[in-house]
């Protein structure tokens, strides 16, 4: 099939690993012209060279998504190199393991910051270009515990299913102008949030990360974890032409693994 995207302008965020870098990739293998932005240079240049590998583009903006003055200068250089961002894959790390009692108010604050307010802050900049253009592709990926709450991430809990009335609510607002809103949640997928996630219960558990990995594997009906390359072949389909009436999704990448409807 052809997705339709070539040259199309991406800013992918967290593409220096996991889930972002898989993005980045299956992008770049369509064509498009990737910005990768993430907080640790050295992990999005790797990124980049795998890019250059196989025959892409990519640009490489540090970015933390805690600084919201660099908002409007970082997007001045993209749209001073290659144009306007066309698809924008809004991609945040996960907060720390938290009970939903008992936080300070910083911390919600701070992880509001970071996970959501940047996400809205980063798509308004990036909206105007793509009304103009009558062609865009917003794409938020969150957390199963969006839909089914996971024990002892109550910030993650609350703040992504946030982010899932905020990209509905938007995509019905834009969808006259040619651009998709959508949501995608992964289950479990190889990255290193998901080991740092089975070593901090294994610890609490006192078990071996061996065996809280093989447990999880139980809640899981097509019985394996997933590859951060299938959650990213979700949303570069998302990302495509032919995808142009998919809007307002929330669309899970999960093996089965979140047992509501």
């Amino acid at each position: 099939m052809d997705l339709q995207i070539k040259q199309k302008i991406a800013l992918v965020f967290g593409a220096g690993s996991g889930l972002g870098q898989a993005i980045a990739l299956a992008l770049a293998a369509e064509g498009v012209r990737v910005v990768l932005a993430g907080r640790t240079a050295d992990k999005l240049n790797s990124t980049a060279e795998q890019i250059k590998s196989l025959g892409g583009e990519s640009l490489v903006i540090p970015w933390d998504l805690a600084e919201a003055s660099v908002i409007d200068q970082n997007f001045s250089l993209i749209e001073s190199t290659w144009g306007s961002v066309d698809i924008l894959i809004n991609n945040t790390g996960g907060p720390p393991t938290t009970l939903a009692e008992g936080q300070a108010s910083s911390l919600w604050l701070e992880k509001f910051q970071e996970m959501v307010l940047s996400v809205i802050t980063i798509t308004d900049r990036a909206l105007p270009a793509m009304k103009q253009k009558k062609w865009g592709r917003i794409i938020t990926t969150t957390s199963s515990g969006a839909i089914s709450p996971l024990r002892n991430l109550a910030i993650s809990n609350t703040l992504r299913a946030s982010l899932h009335a905020w990209s509905k609510t938007l995509s019905s607002e834009v969808a006259a102008d040619g651009i998709t809103a959508n949501i995608v949640v992964p289950g479990r997928i190889a990255t290193d949030r998901i080991k740092s996630l089975d070593q901090g219960l294994a610890q609490r558990q006192n078990k071996t990360v061996e065996e809280v990995a093989q447990e999880s594997l139980k809640n899981i009906p097509i019985g394996r974890i997933g590859e951060p390359k299938e959650f990213a072949a979700v949303v570069t389909f998302l990302a495509s032409q032919p995808a142009s009436y998919v809007t307002g999704s929330v669309v899970r990448v999960d093996g089965g693994f979140i047992s509501s409807i």
